[in-house]
């Protein structure tokens, strides 16, 4: 028989947040997340508290854990979209159809019981978290942006009556084999730059950069992103969450920002070091350990992670992309690094697949969300 509790008490939640360290102990593909940053959406003023309310449930048989699951009422979300919908997130379990059925039940449940008529996911409180079911790429090492899971997820999740609502690819980006063609991007980049009368932003350090950019930077984020599946527009506490993570890893080296001649961002490209082998063997505590292994990963990084591109409606069909991929290879011809990884782009989402048409391009990775009547 399978207990599920919600979780409430301290034990609880270190319980729920430990679950997926224990499950996934031994493989090497799993990138834990920060462990502070799990705890902080059990504490009073968690980023995501005016515009949510979350529900984390554990499961047990004879006393052992054996699942978790969270629920996510994303009210910005349903606002914005006129829709009833709560989120799925940190489904992990063992594989036990018995345990996974108990575990949605009482998400749908709490969903049900709060006047939502359709569930989805997997989703986070924002596009900011880690979503979407891998369901192809399973030897592949995660980034530590997105979560790992093991391949029996799809059929415990399927099996209960969730069908595909969008998919997601994940890509490693080298630049073209031939030089010809980096030199042709690199003309093109120029010649956008000059018909335009656009500019690459300066920036003396990381403070000066957001001191400079973030108010563009959100809005041109609001803008580009509107259309895309799971977005919701950018709180005050997630622009400080953001801004908080920029300068802890941010490099400018791994930064472009295109500007018009009044000085209006019209485009963005950000890119972080990979950190997801930094963080692995202390289960995403900061140890002093860890934290000389961040120091090392983002100093000297052999794999950049591609966070955020955005351009204004108003230059989506100018070719500004070019400007953004001549950018990147420049990035990725800096000593030491072997490639890129791109995170989850919509496969429907057509600008940015076809943007990566211009390097040397593996899809390794897939994901996919799932939605179900209640």
């Amino acid at each position: 028989m399978v207990d599920v509790v919600r979780v409430v008490t301290k034990k609880q939640q270190k319980e729920f947040i430990e679950f997926p360290l224990r499950l996934y102990r031994d493989n090497l593909c799993f990138v834990p997340p920060l462990y502070s940053d799990e705890k902080k959406m059990f504490k009073k003023g968690f980023v995501y508290a005016d515009t949510c309310e979350m529900a984390c449930f554990n499961a047990y048989r004879d006393g052992k854990m054996i699942g978790r699951i969270q629920g996510i009422l994303q009210k910005a979300a349903n606002e914005k979209n006129g829709e009833k919908r709560i989120r799925f997130n940190r489904f992990d379990s063992l594989q036990d159809p018995e345990a996974a059925k108990a575990l949605f039940s009482a998400v749908e449940d709490w969903g049900r019981a709060r006047g939502m008529d359709t569930i989805c996911g997997p989703l986070g409180f924002s596009d900011l978290e880690r979503e979407g079911l891998l369901i192809e790429g399973f030897s592949e090492l995660s980034t530590f942006e997105e979560q790992y899971n093991a391949e029996y997820y799809a059929s415990l999740i399927e099996s209960l009556g969730y069908e595909k609502e969008v998919d997601w690819n994940e890509s490693k980006l080298t630049p073209p084999a031939d030089p010809k063609d980096i030199e042709k991007m690199r003309q093109m980049s120029d010649f956008i730059m000059k018909r335009y009368n656009l500019h690459f932003g300066p920036a003396k350090n990381v403070n000066d950069f957001i001191s400079r950019y973030a108010d563009g930077l959100f809005e041109l984020l609001d803008t580009a992103y509107d259309g895309l599946y799971g977005t919701v527009p950018f709180s005050d506490g997630m622009k400080k969450l953001m801004i908080d993570n920029f300068r802890l890893i941010i490099d400018l080296n791994h930064v472009a920002v295109i500007l018009d001649e009044h000085d209006k961002m019209v485009c963005f490209g950000v890119c972080f070091p990979s950190i997801a082998k930094a963080v692995q063997p202390s289960g995403g505590r900061l140890t002093p350990a860890a934290l000389l292994r961040l120091l090392r990963a983002i100093k000297k990084p052999e794999i950049i992670d591609l966070g955020l591109i955005a351009v204004s409606p108003e230059y989506a069909n100018r070719g500004i992309s070019s400007c953004i991929s001549a950018e990147l290879i420049r990035m990725l011809q800096e000593p030491g690094i072997l490639y890129a990884e791109t995170n989850l782009n919509l496969d429907c989402n057509f600008a940015i697949q076809n943007q990566w048409k211009r390097f040397t391009r593996i899809i390794h990775k897939k994901r996919r969300a799932y939605v179900k009547r209640l």
